[in-house]
């Protein structure tokens, strides 16, 4: 009988089988792998901070994820399939492994944060023009 995600514990095992399923996936594994060339020692911690953070109000996250996936954004960009396919599986997974509120609750900040996210990596900045 699945649960619901209750503390860091949950935490760390909805991270570590999301990022083994995206590692896995042919269109967005190559991104991590190949072109970020993801420390996965490094990375994983700061998801687990982070996914506590959003999901439990902890303050355990420092960093700035938007200027990480802008500069990724610049080796390649970064367009809707691979944000559609990372939100399918990131939901994919947590219904996987959980259900109840908190489970609901992270996949709504998900697909939040990878909109938002989508929109300001994909929005043409207005162009200025010197006269």
């Amino acid at each position: 009988m699945k649960k619901d995600i209750n503390d860091r514990n949950d935490i760390v095992l909805l991270v570590d089988t999301f990022y083994q399923n995206v590692s896995l996936n042919k269109a967005i594994g190559p991104i991590f792998t190949d072109v970020a060339k993801v420390n996965w020692e490094h990375h994983l911690p700061k998801m687990y901070d982070f996914w506590e953070s959003i999901l439990f109000g902890m303050a355990t996250y420092k960093g700035n994820p938007m200027l990480t996936h802008f500069a990724l954004n610049e080796k390649t960009p970064l367009q809707t399939e691979a944000f559609d396919t990372w939100k399918n599986l990131f939901y994919n997974t947590v219904d996987d492994l959980f259900t109840g509120p908190n489970a609901e609750l992270i996949k709504q900040k998900a697909q939040s944060i990878a909109d938002l996210m989508h929109y300001k990596i994909n929005s043409a900045p207005p162009k200025i023009r010197i006269v």
